[in-house]
């Protein structure tokens, strides 16, 4: 009954909660919160007590950088949660953060985005954490389903869309007809993986370990799927474990290619995989309109021009990729009301 009443002055959210970022879109308001997956635990000098230091963009800045006795977290991976307790805390941090000063506690309806290939255990995971962050009603959509309905595709007509959304931690190959998901593949590969590879290079070739921030900077200020005329350069600086002292180098788009070349053919492969099941009257549909990009993956440069280059097909970005997911949720929601049931697989 107090939930209830909480609920009226709570707003309907769909949150994005992703493996690097989390997306809340507040009904009627669009995005209103876009922050790292990431929280910082202080721990008291007897170990005993643990609490909260930073959540979000400041606890981003603490990655790679805290003393001994804070430690930051992504209790995110791969899509699912891998430490209940704090994804809970982070959750309710957010909750609060979008509703502002409310005198009441929140209690918003939430709808939550989870992995197409998430097991029963794993969504329940998801759904019991928003439950304990404050949620009177849990509802969970599927990230392709809400990634088409956010890219503005046409889920509900009886023609194939297929969308391509390359997460931190996954990436979700859909194809999707009639509001329904008609072949739907996730591959554990995704921005992270970005990231451990341009590492994984550096140190190889240039005998020198940088963290993955700065990995971070390289893809996103270099980083290119496919080889241009224009090269872009980056100096970066990091500890040459031969002599164990600060130096700085010169990286070219062309070195961070080869860098993303293994998660790179894993995610074509996975799309090429997913054409190869289509049904073939939804594949002529595919041929014609082409496949749809989005999630933050889709910002590296020419990926669509590899995938393009590697199917033969059109490939499309879509307009702010990183926010199409929970757009897409905000939408799904709007439809919960008008008892669109049929259009959701909710659990």
């Amino acid at each position: 009954m107090f939930k209830k009443i909480r609920g009226l002055f709570s707003s309907d959210l769909s949150i994005d909660l992703g493996t690097a970022n989390t997306l809340i879109y507040v009904r009627d308001k669009d995005i209103v919160l876009n922050e790292p997956s990431v929280v910082a635990i202080r721990q008291s000098s007897n170990g005993a007590q643990k609490t909260v230091a930073a959540v979000g963009t400041d606890a981003k800045r603490m990655l790679g950088r805290t003393p001994g006795n804070i430690t930051a977290i992504r209790p995110m991976k791969d899509g699912v949660i891998a430490d209940f307790h704090v994804t809970e805390k982070m959750l309710q941090h957010f909750i609060s953060k979008v509703h502002g000063n409310s005198f009441l506690t929140p209690s918003p309806r939430v709808l939550v985005c989870v992995p197409c290939q998430s097991t029963q255990v794993e969504r329940r995971a998801i759904k019991e954490s928003a439950m304990g962050a404050g949620a009177r009603e849990v509802y969970l959509i599927e990230e392709p389903m809400a990634a088409a309905i956010g890219a503005g595709l046409p889920v509900d007509e009886a023609n194939g869309s297929m969308v391509v959304d390359i997460g931190g931690g996954t990436t979700e190959i859909a194809i999707i007809s009639l509001n329904g998901i008609v072949y739907a593949e996730s591959v554990r590969v995704g921005g992270d993986r970005f990231d451990e590879g341009i590492v994984t290079y550096i140190r190889r070739n240039y005998g020198s370990l940088i963290g993955d921030a700065t990995a971070e900077r390289i893809k996103q200020e270099i980083g290119t799927a496919y080889p241009t005329s224009e090269t872009l350069e980056i100096d970066v600086r990091g500890r040459n474990l031969a002599e164990g002292i600060p130096r700085s180098f010169t990286l070219n788009s062309n070195e961070i290619m080869e860098a993303l070349q293994e998660p790179l053919s894993a995610i074509v492969q996975s799309v090429k995989s997913a054409l190869e099941q289509c049904p073939p009257e939804l594949a002529s549909d595919i041929a014609e309109r082409g496949i749809v990009l989005t999630g933050g993956g889709a910002l590296l440069r020419n990926l669509d021009k590899l995938i393009s280059e590697e199917t033969g097909l059109p490939v499309i970005v879509a307009d702010d990729p990183l926010t199409c997911v929970a757009r897409g949720g905000g939408r799904a929601l709007e439809l919960l009301d008008k008892h669109a049931f049929e259009l959701l697989t909710f659990e």
